[in-house]
Parts: C-alpha cells; structure tokens; sequence
C-alpha cells in the first residue's frame, strides 16, 4: 500500500466528495472557513456564489439526507440548512454544508444530494482513496490535487472513471 503524502482526491458529480489522504486533512477546516464567506442568494444576482436548489423538494431531501447522515456519524463542520436569504425567504435555499468522518455506508456518501454539500472522507493510503473511487457507482470524473509526479501518475493510471484532472478543479 502506497504512503504518499498529502495529495487530495475529489470525486466527481452530483456528489462533492473531497478525499483527505494525508496532510491535506490539514485543509478542510481552511475549506470550511472558505465556505462560510460565500454568498447565499437568488442566481440572477452575479455577486451570489450559491443559488437556491431548483425545487422545494430538492431542498426537503437534501436537508434529509443530511440529517440521516449526521445520525449515522458524520460530523457537520458548515450546516447551510435553514438559511434565510432577505427578500426571498420562501425561496428554496440551502447554504454551503461540509460534512466530515464520512464512509462509504452512510447516505451522504451513497446518494447524489445535487446540492452545495461537501462530502469529506479521511482514506488513510492514497490506494485506499483509489478504492473509494473505483468502487463509487456514480464515479464520472475524478481529479487529483499533489505536487508528486508519482502521485499524479499512480493516479491517473489506477483510477476507474470517465475522466481524470491532475491540478485542475
């Protein structure tokens, strides 16, 4: 099992999955930090970085899968549920949430929340990271975020998806 340091693995699609290998665990209280700051509000407004969920129902089961997650253990870092945003406040809205300490069983993790909701994982290997990806039914794109070229490889070569980024969101 390989033990390189600190590179992070997202997962991506209608899922945000950060994984964590390493010292990039260090970056997620700098996410969370990062996320409180960015404005909640109506799309049409070009200074709001998060919009609403496009139905009522999107929202209800985003905020569900949430609550069933955190009473399955993950820990919530950033709750963006039941925000209010001034002269929209029936609007659909769902704030940034992070959620921490996730596995693979947990709902967060199994089910696509299509909202601003990132999932956070701690693999410990970077081939265990790897596993997480190539075991994820939705897994359409992956990127990698190291500055080892071996990493980068080791990645591109060994993750199952439909499409890979190295150093690129």
């Amino acid at each position: 099992s390989s033990r390189v340091p600190g590179p992070w693995l997202s997962l991506s699609l209608a899922l945000s999955v950060g994984l964590f290998v390493g010292e990039s665990k260090e970056w997620i209280s700098d996410i969370v930090e990062k996320a409180k700051n960015l404005k909640v509000g109506p799309g049409t407004d070009p200074k709001v970085d998060v919009g609403p969920m496009i139905t009522a129902e999107a929202k209800q089961r985003a905020e569900r899968i949430i609550e069933t997650s955190i009473k399955q253990g993950a820990k919530l870092l950033l709750d963006g549920r039941g925000i209010k945003v001034p002269g929209f406040e029936a609007g659909n809205f769902l704030g940034p949430t992070i959620l921490s300490d996730v596995t693979p069983d947990m709902e967060c993790y199994k089910e696509e929340i299509f909202g601003p909701v990132l999932v956070c994982m701690k693999p410990e290997t970077m081939d265990d990271a790897i596993q997480i990806i190539n075991t994820n039914p939705y897994g359409n794109g992956t990127a990698i975020f190291t500055t080892s070229g071996a990493a980068a490889r080791k990645f591109q070569h060994e993750a199952d998806v439909g499409q890979i980024g190295i150093n690129v969101p």
